[in-house]
């Protein structure tokens, strides 16, 4: 995919940027791409690993929100 057709990352669930990203990856490591290319790749990982982070991330707040985990220790 190239870049310029990609979606906007933030318009990515999980999944799909998880698995754009793996491409990217294993684009990277063919070693078969110009410099261009791969900087070009390299910005568009960096966005989605970030994207995937965040999403882990409030993924994790909620569960600590439903288990009742997110409760401060000192008011207990």
């Amino acid at each position: 995919m190239a870049t310029e057709e990609a979606p906007d990352v933030a318009q990515l669930g999980y999944e799909q940027a998880r698995d754009e990203l793996a491409t990217i990856v294993s684009r990277l490591e063919g070693g078969q791409i110009g410099l261009e290319e791969s900087m070009t790749l390299w910005e568009r990982g960096e966005a989605l690993a970030a994207h995937c982070h965040r999403w882990l991330d409030g993924a994790e707040q909620r569960i600590r929100q439903m288990t009742g985990e997110d409760d401060d220790p000192a008011e207990d």
